[in-house]
């Protein structure tokens, strides 16, 4: 987006997650305009990769969030190192607190602009309450995504993130997990098969809420209620985006529904709070679920990066006697010598038991014995012929 609207510049990214080398490459090379995460700056800076010394403009997105996660003393200290009298523009949803402070400290004469409504609009989404017992919360998630995806579960903890992926494959349902926890390369892959069609739930915290940018999001469950009304429009605002329509499905536990009613009364709401019923899910959502949506990163303080090559095809799936996709799984180790071949061919998606590790890789098989024997054979027509 930078590039389309500045033209020729040099731009460089740096944030966790990934090696130095390759960051400490482009900024040996010059930047004019530099996209940084707090934490990995500050480790460049200590290994004197680069300097804020002369540094006159400085842009702050995000700084309400950045707050509520902890970063503002960071960011302190890396304003205190750039020019005095610097261009400084803050971009927020919200100016109090922390936010507040910091534009009085940080900025002479300030003028304020505003887009948009003072909150955002979280109507054009159909927002449904379900009473459920904590024990059958996985299942009734389950449900929810079947009825409408691609949807995306919200956790308030990695652990719990990783934990409800794991639950809802065993159900049936292509899911991954996408936190600061994971590695690199797994929030990437994670990201593009959610973007391909690959996967029908992306599993993540708060951080995600305004980290990442997916197109056609179908419905959004809170799988764990938000901390707060400002996290549950944060997170209900990955849906029902430019137009389109969504569901936003809340999973309430008996001793959350005090605080929930107070929330809908914080954001102008008031649903009933119902059992769960999937169907009406699906008649609540205004199209099918897209099977190619397209994602992109909105922020890279929280390190995630959509991989370009997102066409990939949907893996097949098979029907059981209820009509309903399942995942085709191949949960054992498989065998040795050519049953090891078979086992991996025959799981759906094309997908492999990792020997170290309790989650699936994409195998790197792409031709099956079959497939090579009619080669052979088609050959060895054409020499006879």
């Amino acid at each position: 987006m930078l590039r389309s609207f500045a033209g020729a510049v040099r731009i460089g990214v740096v944030y966790g997650g990934l090696g130095y080398a390759t960051q400490i490459k482009a900024l040996r090379r010059g930047v004019d305009i530099l996209i940084a995460c707090p934490g990995r700056l500050e480790d460049l800076i200590a290994q004197v990769a680069v300097s804020l010394s002369a540094t006159d403009r400085v842009v702050l997105d995000e700084a309400d969030r950045m707050a509520d996660m902890g970063f503002m003393p960071a960011v302190r200290r890396l304003l205190d190192q750039t020019v005095p009298k610097r261009q400084t523009m803050l971009f927020s949803a919200t100016l109090d607190g922390d936010v507040a402070k910091l534009t009085h400290d940080y900025q002479q004469n300030p003028v304020r602009h505003e887009v948009g409504a003072e909150t955002p609009d979280i109507t054009a989404a159909h927002h449904v309450f379900w009473n459920i017992a904590p024990v059958d919360r996985p299942g009734i998630t389950a449900e929810a995504v079947s009825a409408v995806w691609p949807a995306i579960v919200f956790c308030r903890t990695r652990h719990r993130s990783d934990r409800l992926a794991r639950q809802l494959g065993k159900a049936g349902i292509q899911a991954a997990a996408i936190h600061g926890g994971r590695r690199q390369s797994q929030r990437t892959r994670a990201l593009a098969d959610f973007a391909s069609g690959r996967v029908q739930a992306l599993v993540a915290t708060d951080v995600a809420a305004r980290g990442i940018h997916v197109d056609g999001v179908a419905s959004v469950v809170h799988y764990e209620s938000p901390e707060d009304h400002k996290t549950y429009v944060h997170r209900s605002g990955r849906t029902a985006r430019g137009g389109h329509g969504g569901v936003v499905v809340s999973l309430v536990q008996p001793d959350q529904v005090k605080g929930l009613r107070r929330l809908q009364r914080q954001i102008g709401l008031n649903e009933p709070f119902t059992t769960p019923d999937a169907n009406a899910l699906r008649d609540l959502s205004r199209s099918p679920a897209p099977t190619n949506p397209a994602a992109t990163v909105e922020a890279h303080e929280i390190g995630l990066h959509a991989s370009r090559h997102t066409s990939r095809a949907a893996p097949k799936t098979h029907q059981n006697h209820s009509g309903r996709a399942t995942s085709g799984r191949h949960k054992g180790r498989p065998k040795k010598g050519r049953n090891r071949q078979k086992a991996s061919q025959a799981h759906d998606g094309g997908r492999s038991w990792g020997r170290n590790k309790k989650t699936y890789r994409p195998s790197r098989t792409s031709r099956s014995t079959p497939n090579l024997r009619n080669r052979r054979s088609h050959q060895l027509s054409r020499a006879a012929g």
